[in-house]
């Protein structure tokens, strides 16, 4: 059990720097709550931070926190029956995970790692209780945050029943480009993905083979799409993909 790597250390931040309050505060769901309480939401939140690879929590263990991402990403996984483990999903920065748990007091389902030097904005059970308590708009809040899960999930569920491999994976690359897009400095119409993954996690997350994958980042490739660099993934036009997406049963 993890519990330890839940608990607030000596050698953690006591705050979060400049870009990584602005992740929080720019995060789609955060920013639409009241301002009396994100203030108390980030009043009674403490820092976390981990290393690349660094085990956040594992299956099994007790729901102790509520955490938002302001750094990094979050690596969600599960291991085979065959001991292989799988990527499900990264969490990115400004995004809040753990909230069920929260509420329904159950082990966690999944392990997670920081995918990258990874900051986690994270409150207590027993504070995120007192919150609930005084701002019931909270409730409201998580509810509309659950059905904005559950349409990503099933629309990841029609895509994987209805959509070529190709159309998947262009769709993937926008997402990724959107999330963790840099514009680039020598070529300001392109955009190299952040968030660094090998083809194996690529692949993970669209439910194929490294070896399918990489045939059709090659062909994106030399449609002009993207530029494959050692360092990770560059769009070079992402009007082409969204017409691989859209050209596609």
């Amino acid at each position: 059990m993890n519990v330890q790597s839940l608990i607030r250390q000596p050698l953690d931040e006591p705050m979060l720097t400049m870009e990584e309050r602005e992740a929080i505060n720019h995060g789609r769901w955060f920013s639409s709550l009241s301002p009396s309480l994100r203030h108390d939401i980030l009043r009674c939140a403490f820092v976390k931070r981990y290393q690349d690879g660094e085990l956040i929590c594992a299956r099994g263990d007790p729901p102790l926190v509520w955490s938002a991402v302001a750094k990094g990403a979050v690596r969600v996984s599960s291991t085979s029956i065959t001991g292989k483990q799988i990527t499900l999903t990264y969490v990115e920065p400004g995004v809040w995970f753990g909230d069920v748990a929260m509420f329904d007091g159950d082990a966690r389902t999944h392990d997670a790692y920081a995918h990258g030097a990874t900051t986690l904005l994270c409150v207590a059970r027993s504070d995120f209780r007192k919150i609930l308590d005084q701002h019931v708009e909270l409730y409201e809040a998580l509810l509309r945050l659950q059905a904005r899960r559950i349409r990503t999930l099933f629309g990841l569920v029609e895509d994987l029943n209805t959509l070529p491999l190709r159309a998947r994976l262009a769709k993937q690359l926008l997402h990724l480009c959107r999330s963790y897009g840099v514009p680039c400095l020598t070529h300001g119409e392109e955009t190299r993905i952040g968030l660094q993954l090998a083809q194996e996690e690529l692949a993970q997350l669209l439910g194929a083979s490294r070896q399918r994958v990489n045939q059709e980042l090659k062909t994106m490739e030399r449609e002009g799409a993207i530029r494959i660099e050692p360092g990770g993934l560059v769009v070079r036009d992402r009007a082409m993909l969204m017409r691989i997406v859209e050209s596609e049963p």
